[in-house]
């Protein structure tokens, strides 16, 4: 049945290390939260304490009208109408791939042939039926992992819990399961949490995503939210950047926008709160802003771009080329998309989305940088492009 999960004030330390830190968010029924964060984020604690392996501290977890976790209530996975699928996939390795799916309809009392039933459907599911009577050693690891998933579904829980399921598979077979676990999951009905650090991962399965940073919770929205309105600059960092340009605000700036003054030239970025003159600023420049508009030997393009760089490395990447570019006072820019290869060493002219650019206060100061003559920027939509 499908539960409304609700998490309240988690905090959780290990001898003097804060590891959560009063994380809270509700999941919807049949959602698909993905939690996304590096190593030392919580990720990981976090879901333990959701599965009940880990005692919180503090802080409450509720399943719909159950309470699994408050005060000295905590209640044991087996008791949380939940399924988990880890990342080394922890299947019996004296079982069959049909045995293993069955275990989790042990505590059912199912009648044989009903259980036989919906094993056989579950590894049907996941494409695996003809290996059901194969054990873990004799599957590839793609198909351990299809287990794994058929076992989580096969008992039909109310909360999927995913811990990095795809991280030890080759790039290929990690895009192929991806599509099964968002379609599968997703027909199931189940509520679904899905912890990982890749970000491309978490854009392409989520409805939601949560940010970690630190043991707390600092971002929770849509995917194009996170990565179109990034809360802080470890959010947008994290979430994929092609570089950083440090300046000043041209003006003040009570709106959304702020034009920036950089080493490289003036650049028009969103702002998430208004901006006095002269501020102190550092931009955060995504990939997919960035767009090659043409040599800076071809005049009739230099009106077109408000930034000039040179090329220093170029990569083929099947469907077009990806470009370093390095700007007037060093700074570079990584994952610059082009369908046309540049060569190195290649002067261009280069334009900047300003919604792919963000401003935000610069702790550390650098000193005002020297102007640059280039034209104002110009402002252009670009399409979601995680990089």
């Amino acid at each position: 049945m499908t539960s409304h999960l609700r998490v309240e004030g988690l905090s959780k330390s290990f001898g003097g290390s804060r590891v959560l830190r009063e994380v809270s968010f509700c999941v919807q029924p049949g959602r698909f939260l993905v939690l996304l964060g590096p190593s030392g984020s919580g990720k990981t604690t976090l879901l333990r304490c959701l599965a009940g392996i880990e005692r919180a501290d503090t802080g409450g977890i509720h399943l719909g009208d159950r309470l699994l976790a408050h005060g000295r209530t905590h209640l044991p996975p087996d008791r949380r109408d939940l399924a988990m699928v880890f990342q080394d996939y922890a299947l019996w390795p004296h079982m069959s791939a049909a045995a293993n799916v069955g275990y989790a309809l042990r505590r059912r009392r199912l009648a044989d042939q009903e259980a036989r039933r919906r094993v056989d459907a579950a590894l049907d599911r996941v494409g695996l039926r003809e290996h059901a009577a194969q054990y873990p050693h004799q599957l590839s690891g793609g198909q351990q992992q299809r287990v794994a998933l058929a076992r989580a579904l096969v008992a039909e829980p109310g909360l999927l819990l995913f811990d990095e399921p795809l991280s030890n598979l080759d790039a290929d077979l990690r895009e192929r399961l991806r599509v099964e676990i968002s379609t599968l999951t997703r027909e199931s009905g189940a509520t679904v949490v899905y912890i990982t650090h890749d970000q491309a991962e978490a854009f392409a399965l989520a409805d939601e995503i949560g940010v970690l940073e630190g043991g707390r919770l600092v971002q929770l929205g849509s995917p194009e939210d996170v990565y179109h309105r990034p809360a802080s600059p470890f959010v947008a960092r994290f979430t994929g950047l092609a570089g950083e340009l440090t300046g000043q605000a041209t003006a003040a700036s009570n709106e959304r926008s702020v034009s920036v003054r950089t080493g490289a030239g003036v650049v028009l970025a969103g702002s998430r709160d208004s901006v006095p003159a002269g501020a102190a600023l550092r931009l955060l420049i995504r990939p997919a802003a960035v767009t090659l508009v043409g040599t800076t030997g071809a005049a009739t393009e230099a009106a077109t771009g408000n930034l000039t760089g040179t090329v220093v490395d170029t990569a083929y990447r099947g469907r077009g080329y990806d470009h370093v570019l390095e700007l007037p006072g060093g700074t570079r820019l990584t994952g610059v998309f082009d369908r046309l290869a540049h060569p190195r060493g290649t002067q261009v002219h280069l334009r900047l989305d300003p919604e792919g650019c963000f401003a935000f206060p610069d702790p550390q100061p650098s000193p005002t940088p020297a102007p640059v003559h280039s034209p104002e920027p110009v402002s252009t939509r670009t399409s979601l492009e995680v990089s």
